[in-house]
């Protein structure tokens, strides 16, 4: 007889909902996105969940998977199954649209909030400049910016932030973490606009450092790292001092 996961799943919408069980058949090199798509295709096909790239690349299926966020189609079951159970939520923190489906506009808004765009410099004739900024790859400020420029804005740090759970106006951990790649950008004109951004209340301030958006990013990104860089930058600003 071939062997089954147990897999309790979120079913139902922001006004409320409840786990639903179901059985799926257990695969060698099973993934949790499989365990998902085999319950949409085979067993229930009114669940709603989002993905596209299937390989770690668009980050859209990230889900709270036993307790965790997680990117869901880079977890195998193997790692994370506890005795033949999964349970899967949808990621907290934002508004749950439907079953394992959020809302990720309130990430993104945040990502705006904290000036997360490049913005060019202009010449001193106020002209856009014709030539590229080249920018020396071992420079200090180019591998600040790199540290941090490979996320891809899946919203795992953002569910795992406790300081987003207390306080919903905070900025999060990519949001600022993108603020912080920027203000490394020695080609970007916004560099104060930004600073000011992310020195509010819900700003890099609110951060506890408790780490967590660092130790669950997938892609091995250090956002309390960048937190702390705001942080020192805005403090020596106060005396004049670049750092």
């Amino acid at each position: 007889m071939q062997e089954t996961l147990k897999v309790s799943v979120w079913r139902g919408d922001g006004e409320g909902g409840a786990f639903q069980d179901f059985r799926v058949p257990a695969q060698a090199n099973q993934t949790v996105l499989d365990v998902v798509t085999h319950i949409q295709r085979e067993l229930d096909p009114t669940l709603a969940y989002r993905f596209a790239c299937r390989v770690g690349m668009c980050g859209s299926c990230a889900m709270v998977v036993n307790g965790r966020a997680r990117w869901t189609c880079r977890t195998h079951v193997r790692k994370v199954v506890q005795d033949g159970r999964l349970e899967l939520r949808p990621l907290a923190n934002l508004p749950v649209i439907r079953d394992l489906a959020t809302d990720m506009a309130p990430f993104f808004d945040k990502w705006a909030r904290a000036k997360g765009t490049f913005q060019p410099k202009d010449s001193a004739d106020g002209a856009v400049p014709e030539e590229f900024h080249v920018v020396p790859p071992s420079s200090a400020k180019r591998q600040a910016a790199d540290a941090g420029i490979e996320c891809i804005g899946c919203g795992v740090c953002y569910a795992s932030c406790d300081i987003v759970a207390w306080n919903g106006a905070y900025l999060g951990p990519a949001a600022l973490n993108r603020a912080w790649t920027l203000v490394n950008d020695v080609r970007d004109g916004a560099r104060r606009d930004r600073l000011d951004a992310v020195a509010g209340d819900a700003g890099c301030h609110a951060c506890h450092s408790t780490q967590s958006c660092t130790e669950r990013c997938p892609k091995g990104i250090d956002p309390s790292g960048a937190i702390a860089g705001l942080k020192r930058t805005l403090f020596w600003g106060m005396f004049g001092l670049d750092r």
